[in-house]
């Protein structure tokens, strides 16, 4: 097992996994782009963001991202119900994507990283927002393509460290990815 995981390595991960959960779980045709790094946090979005931690010896977050349009056509291809609006049902669909899409980068990162576990995922909607990690990891995004419309699949990993943060007489011990 190696100790390390290539920038083409895991954006080929994130492109069959994702690809996988569009296959088997939805009829929405779907067009991977070219992968890039994001270091800086992105600019203010309007739309749907899913998060979803993942630990171990490595640990980081994973994330999808589109348009509140997007969601609510992948949310109703997911449920097998119309869906216009962005609500309960979508954010809980956009969720459990995020779910098995990042579950699926999970299970073949371990390969190369070791055992990892997977949160719960946080789901976000809203207009004019930001969203940042507290790591200073950059991204590895993967933008997809459904006609005209957006989703970016991003993962960040990074081996954890050890620190102590003092706080008057005592200190703790944190675990940082």
């Amino acid at each position: 097992m190696a100790d390390q995981l290539e920038h083409g390595q895991l954006s080929q991960i994130i492109r069959r996994a994702t690809e996988e959960v569009f296959t088997t779980m939805l009829t929405v045709a779907l067009k991977a782009d070219e992968a890039y790094f994001e270091q800086a946090p992105p600019a203010n979005f309007d739309g749907v963001v899913s998060f979803i931690g993942l630990a171990g010896a490595w640990a980081g977050t994973g994330s999808l991202c589109c348009s509140s349009k997007l969601a609510c056509s992948l949310s109703s291809s997911f449920l097998m119900t119309e869906l216009t609006v962005v609500d309960e049902q979508v954010l809980d669909a956009i969720g459990e994507l995020t779910n098995m899409i990042i579950g699926n980068v999970k299970n073949e990162v371990e390969e190369y990283l070791g055992p990892m576990g997977l949160s719960i995922p946080t789901v976000i909607y809203g207009r004019n927002f930001g969203a940042r990690s507290l790591g200073h990891d950059a991204w590895t995004v993967v933008p997809f393509w459904s006609g005209a419309d957006r989703l970016d699949v991003k993962i960040c990993l990074a081996p954890k460290e050890r620190v102590v943060h003092e706080h008057g007489t005592r200190s703790r011990e944190f675990i940082l990815p």
